[in-house]
């Protein structure tokens, strides 16, 4: 298990599925990070879990619980991992809104990174961000994330077309 100061991560298992599937129908949770603003069904995601989560061989999903209460706050994933060029893709969603703005999606991060190029050995990791979610930039940059492209005007919400960017970092960008 992987851990830090104030969380650690675990396996999701089938009893986490329910809370899971309040974060992904909440609207304040998914509008920054979920290009379809859909809700699902309990059977939606419970097929998504086992499908995608639970028996994917190019993906790695944890529940990031917060040690001293054995909270799980959110999820986090190294997806379309390619052992051969050791790149993956992360996602990292905090859940639970009290634990918003706190540091712990900074800490999960370098968590989920030191495993992708330290125990994985991975080279690079990216991932993909809205331009309206300044807080997710912010966290990313300071990580040493870079920005590496644009996806102009694909995202539309309230209103507006925003922009999707694609950062990466290098492992020894990360280490140094």
């Amino acid at each position: 298990m992987l851990s830090s100061k104030r969380l650690q991560f675990r396996k999701m298992v089938e009893s986490d599925i329910e809370k899971y599937h309040s974060w992904r129908n909440d609207l304040d949770v998914m509008k920054t990070t979920s290009t379809s603003l859909d809700l699902y069904s309990l059977d939606e995601t419970k097929n998504f879990v086992e499908n995608v989560i639970f028996n994917s061989t190019s993906s790695k999903s944890y529940i990031i619980e917060e040690k001293e209460s054995d909270t799980a706050i959110g999820v986090t994933s190294l997806i379309n991992i390619d052992t051969k060029n050791r790149n993956a893709e992360c996602i990292i969603d905090i859940g639970e809104k009290k634990f918003w703005g706190k540091g712990y999606g900074t800490e999960a991060l370098k968590m989920l990174l030191e495993y992708a190029f330290l125990e994985l050995n991975l080279h690079r990791v990216s991932l993909r961000v809205f331009s309206l979610n300044d807080r997710a930039i912010h966290i990313y940059n300071k990580l040493g994330f870079e920005k590496e492209g644009v996806m102009r005007e694909s995202l539309y919400r309230n209103g507006k077309w925003h922009d999707i960017i694609t950062m990466g970092v290098l492992k020894r960008e990360y280490m140094s």
